[in-house]
């Protein structure tokens, strides 16, 4: 049933003559229900308290809007059945609309009842007009949001600023993760951060949740005490004897990069407009690892694509919960703590969110549908930054290790999935976060590559790209805007008809499935390339022995780590591989491996675990015990069962689901709880790390494992891109 509050009209609403609505402009983005196509949205303030005891969130959101049309019946908003609203109201936007409010908190009060005040939004003595109460209802939209109606005032007229004020709190929700002290690295104190790409904010705050959509926002955030709150803006006060933060982003920003993180975090300066923010006990290495390097990039892609935007590039080091690999948040990426430990995947990773600092932050996609333009044109960026800084032979050494991947997803997909198109079909109802894959980055990226190819000159490109950004920033863009904007540039190879080749039109590598068109040419990369491809060809040669040792003379310790991970990969290709084959890989690369980052470590694991070698299952035991990043467990519990070791995941499951955040749990709970009581695959024989859990009966495994509800898929992370 749609929740509703009855709130008194406005004055006149009870007389006002019945008028037909008017014909709505088309839908902006079909993942949002709103009404966007409606209005315009100027501004947005958040009042928020946190409260971690509760796991809830209590907010006051004002939104300042102008009506596009006059007298709109309602505004439609996003939301989600995790957010509750307790009130609407209206009123006419103050002389001085962009000046932020004010909010009043009021302490949480003892004991569970009555509840905490929710944050206030006072009225202003005299000088400002009063607020209206509005009736609203939420209504069913989708399996991931709701729709929020607030019905507005007859008389407004078109482009006069109006504001509506929500009061609301949320618990729950997809967008905001609490933690528990114990899953923070400190486990002093508790830890929340938010994941609002790509419509997850909408259980944050009501909003209109598209790319389309960009507004300036500020926030005031009450934390507990002793809680270091941070946003993707610019903090402009701290007010430490009440606890209260307050935030201002000056440019325009969709609402899913609206991001919030609070916790034990202390800051380091690592260069003249950049820090991290950690928990105490890892900011030594994190400040380790790059002091001085980020502004490296930051002057790179200056360089390139003229100047940063956005004031300050922060970045802060989140646990391991953090279920994606690095976010691009505006002023303050957000990247998993788990990936300091792998030095060469930490630089590329925080280097594409610099590079979204022009593409996808500056210039957005306009709608889910076509995610390659961020993604696409930030992972170019994000390789011409790093050709700039570190060579081209590294850039086309990560390049070939992120094609490989592409190519073992096409084999997972087929070559006639429809998400391996540029423009995707999104249908009503489908989740746009499940368009996110390969596809998006290196496909896109290929895309974007053959554009800086036929123009001959990478140099040219990059001018083009600065003109595009400076064009279009702070608003959001379709694919024909890029395309148009780089034939109006280079207006001979408009003459010329590009975009017409027969094999290579424009139009097929938006709307074909399969692989790229084309690929780049990587041979700059080949004294990287080539030893690996070489090393990967013995161990799969005739006779074992002589293979073995020829390999064994290699030394891979000293190769980089993609070049490590590429080696293991095409193993991982190859698996099950002949026992006596793994036998003589584990002699000659167990112990080694063993001692390198986690990125390495795990595709080793893969492959014990694929080929069901079971004299290396204790390291993959330590691994999972050591382990609550979903990057670093989901891979390897889907390996665990789909053979023989499914009683060896349950029991290592068992003892370790405590570490794990409630939402990795359930998710491994659904892996683990697949075909449970149909296998019909013989036991393996009894071993030191299988001996217990061979014990465990079907009906033990359900009864650990039903009883937290399941997600509806999981997503083997060590086949996509997981930054955003």
């Amino acid at each position: 049933m749609a929740a509703q509050c009855c709130c008194r009209q406005a004055p006149g609403a009870e007389t006002a003559p019945v008028r037909p609505p008017p014909e709505p402009p088309p839908a902006l983005d079909v993942a949002s229900a709103s009404s966007a196509q409606l209005f315009r949205l100027r501004h947005l303030q958040l009042g928020l308290e946190l409260r971690p005891e509760a796991r809830e969130l209590a907010g006051c959101l004002v939104l300042e809007l102008c009506a596009l049309r006059p007298a709109p019946r309602a505004l439609v908003l996003d939301a989600h059945p995790a957010l509750r609203l307790h009130s609407a109201a209206f009123r006419r936007a103050p002389a001085a609309a962009e000046t932020p409010c004010a909010f009043a908190f009021s302490a949480p009060g003892p004991g569970p009842a009555p509840p905490p005040p929710l944050p206030a939004f006072p009225e202003a003595p005299g000088a400002e007009p009063a607020c209206c109460p509005l009736a609203f209802r939420v209504d069913p939209f989708t399996d991931y949001g709701s729709s929020l109606t607030v019905t507005l005032p007859p008389e407004l007229q078109a482009h006069q600023p109006f504001q509506v004020i929500l009061r609301y709190t949320s618990t729950d929700a997809p967008a905001i993760w609490w933690l528990d002290p114990e899953l923070t690295y400190g486990c002093a104190k508790p830890f929340v951060f938010t994941q609002g790409h790509s419509v997850c904010n909408r259980s944050f705050f009501p909003c209109f949740d598209t790319p389309a959509v960009k507004c300036t926002y500020s926030a005031v955030v009450k934390a507990p005490s002793g809680v270091q709150v941070l946003m993707s803006a610019t903090q402009s006060a701290y007010m430490e004897e009440e606890g209260v933060f307050h935030f201002h982003m000056e440019h325009p920003v969709p609402a899913y990069l609206v991001a919030l993180v609070a916790g034990d975090l202390k800051p380091a300066d690592i260069g003249p407009r950049s820090r991290v923010w950690a928990e105490p006990c890892l900011l030594p290495t994190a400040t380790s690892k790059l002091s001085g390097a980020v502004e490296q990039w930051l002057s790179a892609a200056e360089r390139l694509y003229g100047p940063y935007m956005w004031g300050r590039y922060d970045i802060v080091f989140l646990p391991p919960s953090f279920p994606i690999v690095a976010m691009e948040n505006p002023c303050l990426t957000f990247i998993i703590s788990s990936i300091l430990e792998s030095d060469e995947f930490l630089v590329i990773d925080v280097i594409h969110e610099v590079a979204h600092s022009w593409f996808g932050n500056a210039v957005t996609n306009a709608t889910w549908e076509e995610m390659w333009l961020s993604e696409g044109l930030a992972t170019y960026a994000q390789r011409r930054i790093t050709t700039e800084t570190y060579g081209a032979a590294f850039t086309c050494l990560e390049t070939a290790f992120r094609l490989d991947a592409l190519h073992r997803q096409m084999k997972l997909l087929g070559e006639d999935s429809p998400v391996s198109k540029l423009q995707v079909k999104l249908e009503p109802g489908v989740n746009p976060s499940h368009l996110m894959n390969l596809f998006t980055y290196e496909k896109g990226y290929c895309f974007v590559y053959y554009l800086s190819q036929l123009c001959g000159d990478p140099q040219r490109f990059d001018d083009f790209l600065r003109a595009y950004v400076e064009k279009y920033k702070f608003t959001s863009v379709v694919a024909q805007d890029l395309l148009d904007s780089f034939l109006s540039f280079f207006p001979e190879l408009k003459e010329q008809s590009v975009d017409c080749r027969a094999g290579l039109e424009f139009e097929r590598w938006l709307n074909a499935t399969g692989p790229p068109l084309a690929e780049p040419d990587l041979s700059q990369g080949s004294s990287l390339t080539r030893p690996v491809e070489a090393l990967f060809q013995l161990w799969t040669a005739e006779p074992l022995d002589q293979a073995a040792a020829s390999a064994s003379a290699i030394d891979i310790s000293k190769w980089r780590t993609f070049q490590t991970a590429l080696f293991l990969d095409r193993l991982l290709d190859g698996s099950p591989l002949p026992q006596e084959v793994v036998m003589s890989l584990s002699k000659c690369y167990s112990s080694l491996l063993d001692s390198m980052n986690a990125e390495i470590r795990i595709r080793w694991l893969q492959i014990v675990v694929r080929n069901d070698y079971y004299p290396d299952l204790h390291r993959v035991r330590r691994f999972l015990e050591s382990q609550m990043s979903r990057m670093y467990t989901i891979p390897l519990y889907e390996d665990l069962c789909t053979g023989a070791l499914k009683s060896f995941a349950l029991e290592v499951f068992y003892q370790t689901q405590g570490r794990l955040h409630p939402n990795l749990r359930r998710a491994i709970q659904q892996i683990l709880s697949q075909g449970l009581g149909s296998s019909t695959e013989p036991a393996p024989e009894p071993s030191t790390e299988l001996g217990r859990a061979e014990a465990d009966t079907d009906s033990d495994a359900q009864a650990l494992l039903l009883g937290d509800e399941a997600p509806s898929s999981a997503i083997s992370l060590r086949d996509v891109n997981v930054s955003a």
